[in-house]
Formats: structure tokens, C-alpha cells, sequence
């Protein structure tokens, strides 16, 4: 289960952050997780409940942003979602595409007291 060494690493980020502005108690954290990074948003809620206790984020509500996966063509310049079988691009039929969102795992904000 990854998504506990996921947000170990994003705890101590705010933690870290939280002690370098004078905040003692973190009471909301808003994550940004791409749709195909693999981690589950069930899980990462789990952990961050495991993780935080006896921290300044104990009690912290945990705020989930799911972006989608979008790809850009490499041939035409379309971005689009792909469906789970195709990922070819639906207006020139090319395979060739990049990642322009939806692998991102980061920490939007933060609010505490």
C-alpha cells in the first residue's frame, strides 16, 4: 500500500510548512492526485487518519482533488481523455501522445490556526 508512504511524505511537508509560518494546529489539507498516479482516494483518506494522530494535523479533514488524465497529441496538437482501452488521439487516430495532466500528487493548500 503506497498511499501510506504518500502521505507520510505530504504530512511532514505541511508539517514543515506549518512550523516555518507559526501554525500550531493544521485543521484542513487539500491534495491534488492525478487519476492515473495509482493511488486510491479510499487509501490516501485511511492513511492520512493512521498518520496524523499525535500530530499538528490530528483531526485535520483531508479535501481530495482527482484530476483527470489528458494527453496531447504529438501529430495534431488535440488534447483529449482516453478511454481505458484506447488512447489514441479520437480526431487524427495517432499514438504519439503526451501527459499534460492527471500524474500529479501535491499539496494545494493547507489551513490551520
Amino acid at each position: 500500500m503506497h498511499e501510506l508512504s504518500l502521505i507520510q511524505a505530504l504530512i511532514e511537508t505541511v508539517k514543515h510548512s506549518a512550523a516555518e509560518n507559526d501554525i500550531a494546529k493544521v485543521n484542513t489539507v487539500r491534495i491534488v492526485v492525478g487519476e492515473s498516479y495509482g493511488a486510491l482516494p479510499e487509501a490516501l483518506d485511511f492513511a492520512f487518519q493512521v498518520l496524523t494522530k499525535d500530530t499538528i494535523c490530528e483531526g485535520a479533514v483531508l479535501e481530495i482533488d482527482k484530476t483527470p488524465l489528458v494527453l496531447k497529441c504529438g501529430e495534431c496538437g488535440s488534447e483529449y481523455q482516453p478511454d481505458e482501452i484506447n488512447w489514441k488521439c479520437p480526431d487524427c487516430g495517432a499514438g504519439g501522445a503526451s501527459t499534460v495532466s492527471g500524474r500529479e500528487l501535491y499539496v494545494d493548500y493547507y489551513e490551520g490556526d
